[in-house]
């Protein structure tokens, strides 16, 4: 049962769901680190034995043959097809308004240049079994396509048969994926990070997997880029009174039902629309098909607050930092500029947070566990790098002169300071 708190009363359950996280234990770390060594030494034939250990599936190729992406195209329905181009369609008229193309200043004597160029190669993790999502294909493959990425490999897990879903092949086939290999965990992001005989060693590694995937990222990082670290999904409610207490309960339940650790909270003005919201979730979480996990998720790491106004509300949320946050209020336009940290919002009762994850355009891959206060949504940026240029003619450079050495002097770095007199001698 989702708890009823009373603002005045909430720092101890708060505190306890914010705290909330995958657990990246030091067991987990060493056998992490155990499998990319092992994948840096082995190559190929360590992704072969670790998807028959891990996968339980031995497989004779890793790489998908266009063959596999054809049936792909013929097992998927037209209208899937067709849903996803349409939500392809919106995310890159999103994530086109994200590119950047450096700029100038120009002096008499002297310019600066910022150049955006993107990375060579990108690598997206793409999770599989139960939690196979084609439109977390689409949300890394495209902002990376759009920044201009030349090659872009996407790693995940076979089934049992030894074949990738049909709908994330379909998926990469229409994001411009260039490879997708039969592989997951923390061993093809090995793969991704060092290369193999098969998979060329890429330059960023995206996309959400499990706790040795995330530990795998964390451990790799520095050797290649990463996105983040992500965490379990949340959601956090804006309503006050006059809010619908069924839809938001199937907004919770659509961010519960991905796993027991998924957060769903609830910040309302309204002690009677607590109430409603406490009974319907009892009722309306029994007949889902994964009642088990949603209703496991409400009791450990939901609540619904009771706050005395909005603006208590908003403090909350801000502290909070959510990844998604929805705002059910009379007049959300109004509440949502007041948000300081929250990864995505959500404005109305009809637009619960599946438009985001699905179809709206802009990228569901989010910072969770409070990094919302740092960190952005994955975009286009997150595949560009920006190299500086400077150029000082000597007019330039003698009128910087003096300054340049006081402060070589006052850091007492002189071979700094000599790299510039020189120039100026006899």
């Amino acid at each position: 049962m989702l708890p009823i708190i009373y603002g005045n009363k909430l720092d101890g359950q708060l505190q306890r769901i914010l705290d909330r996280s995958i657990s990246l234990t030091t067991q987990i770390e060493e056998q992490t680190k155990a499998i990319l060594d092992t994948v840096k030494n082995a190559g190929n034939r360590a992704l072969y034995d670790y998807t028959k250990q891990f996968d339980g599936v031995g497989i004779s190729q890793l790489e998908v043959t266009e063959a596999e992406f054809e049936a792909a195209f013929k097992e998927v329905s037209p209208e899937l097809k067709e849903a996803l181009e349409g939500a392809m369609a919106n995310i890159e008229k999103y994530h086109l308004k994200q590119v950047q193309t450096g700029y100038e200043i120009k002096e008499a004597n002297s310019y600066l240049k910022q150049i955006v160029a993107p990375v060579e190669r990108a690598g997206i993790y793409v999770p599989g079994g139960k939690a196979a999502y084609p439109s977390t294909v689409l949300m890394n493959a495209i902002p990376a396509k759009i920044a201009g990425v030349e090659e872009i490999t996407m790693v995940t897990p076979p089934n049992k048969e030894g074949k990738i879903k049909a709908s994330l092949l379909v998926a990469a086939k229409l994001a411009g994926v260039d490879r997708v290999l039969k592989v997951g965990g923390a061993q093809s992001i090995g793969a991704l990070a060092y290369g193999t005989e098969t998979i060329t060693k890429v330059d960023k590694i995206v996309g959400p997997g499990n706790a040795y995937v995330a530990m795998a990222k964390k451990l790799v990082s520095g050797d290649v880029g990463i996105d983040m670290i992500a965490g379990p999904s949340e959601v956090v409610i804006i309503a006050d009174g006059q809010a619908n207490p069924k839809y938001i309960v199937a907004d919770l339940m659509a961010q519960a039902e991905h796993d027991e650790m998924a957060s769903g909270i609830v910040v309302t003005t309204s002690e009677r629309l607590a109430s409603e919201i406490q009974i319907l979730a009892e009722k309306m979480s029994a007949v889902q098909p994964r009642k088990e996990i949603i209703q496991t998720a409400f009791k450990d790491f939901g609540a619904i607050i009771v706050v005395s106004d909005l603006e208590e509300a908003v403090a909350l949320v801000n502290q909070i930092a959510p990844e998604h946050l929805e705002i059910h209020t009379q007049n959300p336009e109004a509440v949502y500029p007041k948000i300081k940290h929250a990864g995505a919002i959500f404005l109305g009762e009809f637009t619960p947070e599946s438009v985001g994850d699905y179809y709206a355009g802009t990228n569901h891959t989010l910072p969770t566990n409070a990094t919302a206060r740092f960190s952005s949504p994955l975009n286009v940026h997150d595949f560009q790098k920006k190299t500086s240029v400077v150029y000082y003619n000597r007019e330039a450079l003698s009128a910087a002169r003096r300054h340049i050495e006081l402060i070589a002097e006052e850091e007492g770095l002189f071979a700094h300071r000599d790299a510039v007199s020189v120039r100026f001698e006899n």
